[in-house]
């Protein structure tokens, strides 16, 4: 599906694919841009559509995976090559993408609830924290 969802969101620049209407985001729809990473393994470049916010001249996803045990394979992937790009809408632009430190995930997390109040239960599920990814604008392209 997500597949499918990348591949709409790219040729009508997010008209199609930019929101999120499932769960929580079917009361009130949540913006959703592609993320590209590179495979920490296999250096192959994916592309994975994700629920954001911005928070100043940064962007911020979740690393929710639903809730599952483990950290999803975007998130190791940008653990290990952090300069990569996003696309909102129309829009792709470089970013370094790094973890938000407990301070800031602290103010973000409430933040993030009221974009998407399904978070909250996805870390009651997850026996391990959630991370909070900021992305943050790159300059060097």
């Amino acid at each position: 599906m997500a597949k499918a969802q990348v591949w709409a969101y790219r040729r009508t620049h997010g008209r199609l694919g930019g929101t999120w209407r499932i769960a929580a985001g079917f009361r009130k729809p949540v913006p959703v841009l592609l993320l590209e990473h590179r495979g920490r393994k296999s250096g192959r470049l994916y592309t994975t559509p994700l629920l954001y916010m911005t928070d100043g001249p940064d962007t911020v996803v979740v690393a929710s995976q639903g809730g599952l045990p483990k950290n999803p394979q975007w998130y190791l992937n940008l653990r290990s090559h952090p300069d990569t790009h996003i696309q909102i809408r129309a829009q792709r632009r470089p970013v370094r993408a790094r973890t938000a430190d407990p301070q800031e995930r602290s103010r973000l997390w409430p933040r993030l609830l009221e974009v998407y109040a399904d978070f909250e239960f996805y870390q009651a599920w997850a026996e391990r924290e959630i991370p909070v990814v900021v992305l943050h604008p790159r300059a060097d392209e």
